[in-house]
């Protein structure tokens, strides 16, 4: 007997494809309780790089797909990451934010994340929120080139593109 080949839909084989990118660049995201490991790049490949996000995809549901989150864009602000020196800085949309950057061998730590209290919609409010806690409680950040994922302790995926290349 000749089994036919099994053929997946398009949408299937890119949900297929998120989630084994996820597995394979979430190191231990995937446990229930979600461990608390972090993996990082070493710091010296992202000192002096600016980043802003280009995508945020939600925990994927009980069906396995990936969810895009949208994000308001008010006030014509970005999502935007910087790192110099021993400290990260950005924009969250709404405030602005820094953070303490420590290194050890596993890559770094992002700490003492510190942000601006401007008036902003409710919308901008719940983004800020739920990344500045990504932020705060990230599990792996990978670098492939010119991208930079964030990863969260649920799975989502912060996908940033670098928008400067480090001076040598």
């Amino acid at each position: 007997m000749v089994q036919a080949p099994i053929l997946f839909t398009e949408r299937a084989q890119k949900v297929l494809i998120a989630m084994i990118t996820v597995s394979l660049l979430g190191a231990c995201a995937h446990i229930v309780p979600p461990c608390t490991a972090k993996n990082t790049p070493p710091y010296s490949e992202l000192k002096g790089t600016s980043w802003e996000m280009v995508r945020w995809n939600q925990a994927p549901n009980s069906m396995g797909e990936v969810r895009l989150r949208t994000i308001p864009n008010d006030q014509n602000q970005r999502i935007r990451i910087q790192f110099d020196g021993n400290r990260m800085s950005g924009h969250t949309a709404c405030n602005r934010f820094t953070a303490q950057i420590t290194e050890d061998g596993r890559g770094f730590q992002i700490s003492q994340i510190a942000s601006t209290r401007m008036s902003c919609t409710t919308a901008l409010e719940e983004i800020e929120r739920d990344f500045i806690y990504l932020l705060n409680d990230y599990r792996t950040i990978a670098r492939d080139g010119d991208r930079l994922l964030l990863i969260g302790p649920n799975r989502e995926v912060l996908s940033f593109a670098q928008i400067n290349r480090p001076s040598k």
